[in-house]
């Protein structure tokens, strides 16, 4: 069984996307098998993350942004690659360290997260994207 998932951003940031992802395991009548989720973009990434506190989204986001500045940043002189602006080779170095794909048991119907975890969409780029999300439960 497949679907995909839409999703818009509203630039750079941690977007969870946990409840459409439920909603199609629970349809799918899958009582027990692996989800594997794939975003079909080279500037974003897929997390598993915290979903209690928002601080967490803030401090990753924080912390990629200094690992990875902008390219008008004189630190990021180096960077060679910058016909879509000073965001996006930043946005491709943060994607390389991060997973492009998620894969996730199912039992019972149920995705098998813990207590505090969401599936996450990690946008790299600072503006608005509509992004897809490729899931295949089997």
């Amino acid at each position: 069984m497949q679907a995909t998932f839409s999703i818009q951003t509203r630039g750079a940031g941690l977007i969870e996307f946990s409840p459409q992802v439920r909603a199609f395991v629970g349809s799918s009548g899958v009582d027990a098998g692996l989800l594997t989720l794939f975003v079909r973009h080279t500037s974003c990434s897929l997390l598993i993350q915290e979903n209690a506190d928002p601080d967490v989204r803030q401090d990753l986001q924080s912390f990629f942004r200094r690992l990875a500045p902008r390219a008008d940043d004189l630190s990021m002189r180096w960077i060679t690659h910058r016909t879509e602006g000073p965001d996006d080779m930043p946005a491709h170095i943060k994607a390389a360290m991060l997973p492009a794909s998620l894969s996730i048991p199912v039992s019972d119907g149920e995705l098998m997260l813990g207590t505090w975890q969401g599936i996450y969409l990690f946008e790299h780029r600072d503006a608005p994207q509509t992004r897809e999300v490729v899931a295949h439960l089997g």
